[in-house]
């Protein structure tokens, strides 16, 4: 056991659950790329090692699908969507199922954290407009768009990392997640529905936020390589990787949208995070430590490969770490036929049990305050909770449908 490699080890992921390292200006991405500098400063990695232990395969997903939603952004397709369903002439509970069915299907097939960036500001300035209450509004959009992005492969990067790892099919994937990400979408709808208990008016101060002006020329192109890529990932084996990245050169071949402006949208940070955690976690691996972890855990009867351990305790370390360091982590465990969507369904479903389970839970929240909506802990715990509850008890019973 190299001590010095757990002791960095332990210090970033102390970094991961307390978002920060007390004391230092650094955030997740920071503490991850500051353990990784740490393991090649002192030569426990060597650069070579290091730029091996990136799985390429995936970053390339990531970023080439970062592109294409930064596409729909730049067209305004957000903005519009957010705003035609803020306007729409139906009842509060009607609008609050159209925001969950939008925010959940966009979040399958483009990035959900952008989704919620974009759609936010928008949505609680539409709510205002109408005399409606924000919040449980934008609660909807933030629970929809994790319960959503886990229906797919290239929903959110978590999964992204493990259909990449685990060569999983991405039509064979939908059919085990789909379902309980369309369940889980109606069970948001209902406890939010149930906790509003009719109170859905009041009055709100929000600043107005526009977006970009709507650009049906630059959407239609991107809906129509969104469009064809998921196809190819549906009906062929070509590398999801490739795909995506040729579609972002597709975007990126533009006359009018300036690449300056596309790649300001990619978010360099959760690539950065990913490139740390992938170094730190190789040099764990290395040194065998994680082997003699996951050996004593197992003869103290906890067998992290057997399927439900290991959604148990993907769902606790997705809520102390975050869920993409804790798929990192539990990946070289998943060794079930059914571990891919386990770990997948497990980490992004837990994210909704607090603020801090999933950036995109974040990202709603802060959009709010900048426009005068304050989310406290307390009122997303009460919609959190039971929707965490509901639709990790749907996943689990799903899961085990389809492994008899």
């Amino acid at each position: 056991m190299d001590t010095v490699v757990l002791i960095i080890f332990i210090v970033v992921y102390v970094g991961m659950f307390l978002g920060e390292i007390p004391g230092l200006a650094l955030d997740r991405t920071g503490v991850a790329l500051l353990g990784a500098i740490a393991l090649l400063a002192t030569e426990r990695v060597s650069p070579a090692d290091a730029w091996a232990a990136v799985d390429v395969s995936t970053v390339a997903l990531l970023f080439g699908l970062m592109v294409v939603s930064a596409q729909f952004r730049l067209g305004g397709f957000y903005a519009h969507i957010t705003r035609r369903m803020s306007a729409a002439e139906v009842s509060p509970d009607v609008l609050l199922l159209l925001v969950i069915v939008a925010a959940g299907v966009l979040s399958a097939l483009l990035a959900n954290d952008i989704v919620c960036l974009a759609m936010a500001p928008i949505l609680a300035d539409g709510c205002a407009r109408r005399g409606l209450k924000p919040v449980p509004f934008l609660l909807a959009l933030a629970c929809a768009s994790n319960v959503g992005s886990a229906a797919t492969l290239i929903g959110n990067p978590q999964n992204m990392l493990i259909g990449q790892t685990l060569k999983l099919s991405f039509g064979r994937y939908l059919l085990d997640a789909g379902v309980p990400s369309a369940l889980g979408l109606i069970a948001v709808w209902g406890i939010i529905r149930w906790s509003v208990k009719g109170k859905w008016h009041g009055a709100s101060h929000v600043l107005q936020s526009h977006g970009p002006r709507f650009n049906g020329w630059q959407t239609a192109k991107a809906l129509t390589v969104l469009a064809i890529l998921v196809v190819l990932f549906l009906v062929t084996a070509w590398p999801r990787d490739v795909l995506a990245l040729a579609a972002a050169g597709l975007l990126l071949a533009s006359r009018r949208m300036h690449s300056r402006s596309v790649l300001g949208l990619v978010d360099w940070q959760l690539l950065v995070l990913f490139f740390g955690l992938f170094v730190v976690n190789h040099a764990l691996m290395s040194s065998g430590t994680l082997n003699r972890l996951m050996s004593a855990s197992k003869d103290a009867g906890i067998d992290v490969a057997h399927p439900g351990v290991l959604f148990a305790v993907t769902v606790v370390l997705s809520n102390l770490v975050s869920n993409v360091p804790a798929v990192m982590l539990l990946l070289p465990s998943a060794t079930h036929p059914q571990a891919g969507p386990i770990l997948a369904l497990a980490s992004t479903l837990a994210g909704n049990l607090l603020i801090v389970g999933s950036i995109a839970n974040i990202i709603v929240v802060d959009q709010a305050a900048q426009v005068g909506v304050r989310i406290s802990g307390r009122e997303h715990a009460r919609i959190g909770i039971p929707v965490t509850l509901a639709t990790l008890a749907i996943a689990a019973a799903w899961l085990a449908v389809r492994s008899e």
